[in-house]
């Protein structure tokens, strides 16, 4: 205790270059620590980005195709879901709901979902978050559309504005169809989540844009107003994929045994969540570079302490030598630098926390609305501790370097006046 009082002197009498030591490591952990919340809050946002779901069911092909298409709009499906197989699914005794999704085309740029009411009822992310309007409300009208609030920020839409969507996804479309446009009716607040970026509408408004439509292009000669597909029966013909969820999780392998082994058609079935690690897992070469980078940020900091620590050992060679004349061991000049490097360590490390969680209580309503990416202000958490521990000890190795070369100053070296 008597050498951390005499380092923590030692470190007043040079505030101002201790400060500024401390001050850089405090930059570094900040940096660090903050690398890290937004790498497990965007983790978990991802893997929160369906949440509630049991199974996603789509044409047979592969498990992340079918959860690219169907959760995140990327990609397209290999096939489609008969309406038949979609009303078998939906009738199995262990499902409790099932929500249908039908994708193909788009609004500038971004995808048109055909569902129903139930999407708004059982569609939840992040910890079970239900869907909530930000204005308006779900399908009233057959060409009612329901915006993510990105759609509807970006192009500036409000309710009641007329939208037309397009066939196909590009920018603008392979064809647009003009003659059956939507009002919008409603538009969801933020999520964090590919919503956001969605246009949603009903399955009926869907097979209403195409019932004069055949192989992706409008038939010739035929044209059918928006008035007269008002009377017709919109039933779908088929679904993209479908949510579902069941009554037990108990049945989950069961119900995606059942849709696997579907002999009316190839059918697959996933678990979102497993799928979802899978994912993050091919995406995890990006999380470790930057993981890499913020090391090398702290690794810098404390090469400057060491720095910091050998450019005074000059300027504090007499103040080594009175020590040692009026008693101090080799041994106690070691360890009076150390507990000097262990002090600012110890300092920079509780200013990085205080400094992160300062950052994080101004800057999280704005990252939450602005990117949807939530970040929970709370305890450091188990690996947060071993970096902060692992700051701390790097910190007290490093200034062994400039201690050991103190401790093999003699006393005349000290006393010795060099020109």
């Amino acid at each position: 205790m008597s050498l951390l009082r005499l380092a923590s002197a030692s470190l007043l009498n040079r505030w101002p270059v201790a400060l500024l030591t401390a001050l850089a490591i405090a930059l570094s952990v900040t940096l660090l620590l903050g690398v890290e919340r937004i790498r497990s809050g965007a983790r978990d946002s991802f893997v929160g980005t369906v949440a509630g779901t049991d199974l996603i069911v789509g044409a047979r092909g592969g498990a992340l195709n079918l959860l690219l298409y169907s959760v995140f709009r990327i990609g397209n499906p290999t096939n489609n879901i008969t309406w038949a197989s979609y009303q078998d699914i939906a009738a199995h005794p262990d499902v409790a709901w099932i929500v249908p999704l039908s994708l193909g085309d788009s609004h500038f740029g971004f995808r048109v979902l055909g569902t129903n009411d139930d999407y708004f009822r059982h569609y939840r992310y992040r910890d079970g978050q239900p869907l909530r309007f930000a204005a308006g409300g779900p399908f009233t009208d057959l060409f009612d559309a329901v915006l993510g609030s990105e759609v509807a920020a970006r192009l500036g839409y409000d309710l009641g504005r007329e939208i037309v969507v397009a066939h196909g996804l590009g920018r603008e479309g392979f064809a647009r169809h003009d003659d059956k446009p939507f009002r919008v009716a409603g538009i969801l607040e933020r999520t964090g989540t590919p919503v956001d970026r969605t246009v949603h509408v009903s399955l009926e408004a869907i097979e209403a844009i195409h019932v004069d439509w055949q192989g992706g292009a409008p038939v010739p000669g035929r044209r059918v107003s928006a008035e007269a597909v008002r009377a017709m029966e919109l039933r779908p013909r088929a679904v993209t994929a479908a949510l579902v969820g069941l009554q037990s999780r108990l049945a989950t392998f069961r119900v995606q045994r059942f849709v696997n082994e579907y002999r009316q058609e190839p059918l697959l079935a996933i678990l979102p969540g497993a799928t979802l690690q899978e994912l993050w897992a091919i995406l995890g070469t990006a999380e470790q570079a930057l993981s890499a980078v913020t090391v090398m940020v702290v690794a810098t900091a404390l090469l400057g302490m060491v720095t910091m620590t050998l450019a005074s050992l000059a300027e504090r060679r007499r103040e080594m030598a009175i020590l040692r004349s009026v008693g101090a061991s080799p041994r106690t000049i070691l360890g009076l630098l150390t507990a000097e490097a262990l002090l600012l360590g110890l300092a920079g490390t509780a200013l990085g926390v205080l400094l992160l969680y300062g950052a994080q209580l101004a800057l999280q309503p704005v990252i939450d609305s602005r990117y949807g990416l939530y970040l929970a202000i709370g305890a450091p958490s188990r690996r947060e501790l071993a970096m902060l521990a692992g700051v701390v000890l790097a910190g007290t190795l490093a200034g062994l370097i400039p201690a050991w070369r103190a401790y093999r100053m003699s006393v005349a070296d000290g006393m010795t006046v060099r020109t």
